[in-house]
């Protein structure tokens, strides 16, 4: 991994980058330099800008994330080949609560069940004249099983409790092992932070509160010249055939000439 090259933050990383830009936003009234915020841009519009901006920011970093990302996975490595032989170990353990939670559900369903079809089986026979001698004992029974739900019932919450507790441990447990890293990992993950901080989340927030135009108008979209659609719609042109052409002599008309048929002039009189 190359971070001098190509920037790019792991996603296991990217809450770390958000947690030192909200402390850097939080404590931004304690810095001359950041004075403005709130005046031109508020901090949501500039957690906003420095999110959209992250290559560029975690750029200035490069070198320190990639010696912390290179001593994290050197630590990782033996742990994650140590990590395979106790696989078998979680599987039993797993496979054995599982089958403890199956029965600690399942009794106290079961107990009430038996204990309600008894206790009215038993109760309704007592009604009979005379009653049959094994009601009492099915009522008896009834009683039993409704004890032994009370007692699943107890146990059930007991081991909820102790499974809630327990679980509370190890939270706390991994927390600690999260936050006591070796020494190395630990130096080379303030280093990172630091210069992040200081050289790249910093001084995009003074530039983009010094120029809050600049930062806007680069994350709004602008659209292109050619692709802007035309509203409305025009006049069609209605033009006669004729328009637009140079025009010609027109053709005339002229009446005939009506003569008399015996009409030819004086020379030629008729005979």
């Amino acid at each position: 991994m190359h971070m001098n090259s190509a920037p790019h933050l792991l996603t296991e990383d990217r809450p770390e980058y958000e947690r030192i830009l909200d402390d850097a936003l939080r404590h931004a009234h304690e810095r001359p330099d950041l004075a403005a915020v709130g005046e031109q841009l508020n901090a949501v519009q500039l957690r906003t800008m420095a999110l959209d901006a992250t290559t560029s920011i975690i750029a200035t970093a490069a070198t320190e994330y990639d010696h912390y990302v290179r001593v994290r996975e050197e630590l990782r490595g033996p742990a994650g080949e140590g990590g395979g032989e106790a696989g078998p170990v979680a599987d039993a353990d797993g496979s054995g609560a599982g089958i403890g939670a199956v029965i600690t559900v399942l009794a106290p369903v079961l107990a009430g069940t038996a204990a309600f079809i008894f206790l009215l089986a038993g109760y309704l026979l007592k009604l009979l004249s005379p009653p049959p001698a094994f009601a009492s004992t099915m009522v008896t029974a009834g009683w039993f099983f409704a004890a032994v739900m009370a007692a699943a019932i107890l146990v059930a919450a007991v081991g909820l409790l102790v499974t809630a507790l327990r679980n509370g441990s190890v939270s706390d447990s991994a927390a600690g092992d999260e936050t006591e890293l070796p020494e190395d990992v630990a130096r080379a993950r303030e280093a990172w932070r630091h210069a992040l901080l200081e050289r790249g989340i910093l001084p995009f927030l003074r530039d983009a509160l010094d120029d809050p135009g600049a930062g806007r108008a680069a994350r709004a979209p602008q659209p292109s010249p050619n692709r802007i659609p035309k509203v409305g719609y025009g006049r069609p042109d209605f033009s006669g055939p004729d328009e637009g052409q140079t025009a010609g002599p027109r053709p005339t008309f002229t009446s005939p000439d009506f003569t008399s048929p015996e009409f030819g002039g004086p020379e030629h009189e008729v005979e």
